[in-house]
């Protein structure tokens, strides 16, 4: 215990001294009792990983691993990366939608601190993006849970928003209950990723 402390003390003390584009890169630590998904973490990492059905939706390294947009009071929250199967990793984006207050910058996602959204009700939405297909989930339960959010100062200077959580879905694919589960996510949120118009 005491070295995963210290091996995550040290990764942290290099993340605050690293430049923008270091603080930009996937960071992926493995979690304890299932190494294809990353631990839970609050340091924005900018990692993410479910269980989807028997595979894993977890973020990579090429692809930029979250971005979020509001329009027309909805925010809309995008997980972008890779589904393990095998040797064959094809990406895939799951986004989440749901009624948001009005937002401007990415500073004002701090509001969503400690939110739980149910995304079985009315007005949420949940879709996948694969193989340029678009597919809306006809989830059967399901909540997007944002545990923290953080601003990140570097130098003094306001850098970015760190916002962490878990989601699980259950949902209807050709009739047949799917899930993906045991969710989390650990991103840094600033211009680059967010959009409000």
């Amino acid at each position: 215990m005491k070295n995963n402390i210290f091996i995550i003390s040290v990764i942290v003390i290099s993340l605050f001294s690293c430049s923008n584009n270091d603080l930009d890169r996937t960071i992926f630590i493995p979690d304890e009792k299932d190494s294809n998904l990353p631990a839970y973490t609050e340091w924005g990492y900018n990692s993410f990983g479910a269980k989807y059905d028997r595979t894993h939706f977890i973020s990579s390294q090429k692809i930029v691993p979250c971005k979020i947009i509001y329009k027309n009071d909805t925010l809309k929250f995008s997980l972008n990366g890779v589904v393990i199967r095998d040797n064959n990793r094809p990406d895939m984006t799951l986004e989440f939608s749901f009624p948001s207050n009005a937002m401007t910058k990415y500073s004002d996602l701090a509001h969503l601190n400690n939110i739980t959204i149910d995304l079985a009700s009315n007005n949420c939405g949940v879709k996948i993006f694969q193989d340029n297909t678009e597919k809306t989930l006809d989830i059967l339960t399901g909540t997007l849970h944002f545990k923290r959010t953080q601003l990140l100062y570097v130098d003094e200077k306001e850098n970015r928003l760190i916002i962490s959580g878990v989601f699980n879905v259950q949902f209807l694919e050709k009739g047949y209950p799917t899930s993906i589960s045991d969710g989390r996510f650990d991103m840094g949120i600033d211009e680059k990723v967010f959009w409000a118009y």
